[in-house]
């Protein structure tokens, strides 16, 4: 079983197993409209989504920003059963979570034992 990391806004990685809390804020961080969602890793803040355009009330937001933590969590379990480490990453452009192996975005192939 591989390692799971998640991409963070900043292009960054974070290890699945050292989250330690996942959470979202009404508001993106430039504006105060919209959500951001972060994971919390040794008492330090890493956003995953910053998205300053999603409409509606503050209950349907928030709402929305659940939705997604659940999709995340969804996805950390889901790459979880892979025996490759994987990268867990958001595409805005699709508003959905994604994972592929590290191998394939660092363009090695796993060493065969």
């Amino acid at each position: 079983m591989g390692e799971v990391w998640i991409r963070t806004l900043g292009n960054g990685l974070v290890r699945s197993d050292r989250v330690t809390e996942i959470s979202s804020t009404r508001g993106s961080l430039h504006e105060d409209r919209g959500y951001s969602l972060k994971v919390i890793v040794d008492g330090k803040g890493h956003v995953l989504i910053d998205d300053g355009g999603l409409q509606g009330s503050l209950p349907e937001r928030l709402e929305y920003a659940r939705h997604m933590e659940d999709a995340l969590l969804l996805a950390i379990d889901e790459a979880r059963e892979s025996d490759a480490s994987m990268v867990i990453s958001y595409e805005p452009e699709r508003e959905r979570w994604s994972s592929a192996p590290v191998s394939v975005l660092t363009g090695r192939l796993p060493e065969v034992v």
